[in-house]
């Protein structure tokens, strides 16, 4: 038995097992969690990310990130929000495509842009794009990420959504070695009832929730 590293809950049973790492799967909020005894040094863990080729030229780069910013930007109609980009990496993207639709962008990241002041304040939103499966704490994270947003804001997050265990045993996105933590509709839902939040699925892999209080 494990203890969740989102919800605290001491229930978490082995999910799967692979030649990399164990996986156990929480009994109360679902998430999914690498053994911490497997976790990459903050060394090594920087290494892999310097690795990433974000460049904001790149259109199919672009085309990605705007599964996001698309319906985002529908629901933030309201002209020069203020929002934030958290976990921006290298190539700071999204930020500037929602900067060119109007709206003030602050960004974050522990690696890359790691200002403390842009975590001094609310938005009327943020962005997390593929950077919660890579949350060593996500109780830690996921606590700060709804602190930074103004009730009535929007939380726009971007992560491959884990499914059942056949389908998890043959998932590549389990094998990045950065990649620890991984959520499904089913941890999105405890957490938005949990927390007061209205949640929506957006395609495969992009979650869109609404601080309701």
């Amino acid at each position: 038995m494990q203890t969740c590293p989102l919800c605290h809950h001491h229930g978490a049973d082995t999910f799967h097992q692979d030649k990399r790492r164990q996986y156990f799967r929480c009994g109360e909020c679902a998430l999914i969690f690498a053994d911490p005894a497997a976790r990459l040094s903050p060394e090594e863990e920087k290494a892999h990310y310097d690795l990433h080729e974000n460049n904001p030229e790149d259109q199919g780069y672009r085309g990605f990130l705007n599964r996001l910013a698309a319906p985002l930007l529908e629901r933030v109609d309201a002209p020069a929000l203020h929002g934030l980009d958290f976990g921006c990496g290298p190539g700071p993207t999204l930020s500037l495509m929602l900067a060119e639709a109007g709206h003030q962008m602050a960004i974050y990241d522990p690696y890359f842009a790691a200002d403390p002041s842009v975590l001094a304040t609310q938005y009327d939103f943020v962005t997390c794009t593929e950077a919660i499966e890579h949350f060593y704490t996500p109780a830690k994270e996921w606590g700060l990420l709804l602190s930074l947003v103004k009730p009535g804001g929007w939380l726009g997050l971007m992560t491959k959504l884990a499914k059942d265990a056949d389908a998890f045993a043959q998932w590549h996105y389990k094998n990045d070695p950065t990649h620890v933590s991984f959520f499904s509709r089913e941890t999105f839902h405890y957490l938005a009832q949990r927390d007061g939040l209205d949640v929506e699925f957006v395609g495969n892999d992009v979650i869109l929730l609404r601080k309701t209080q």
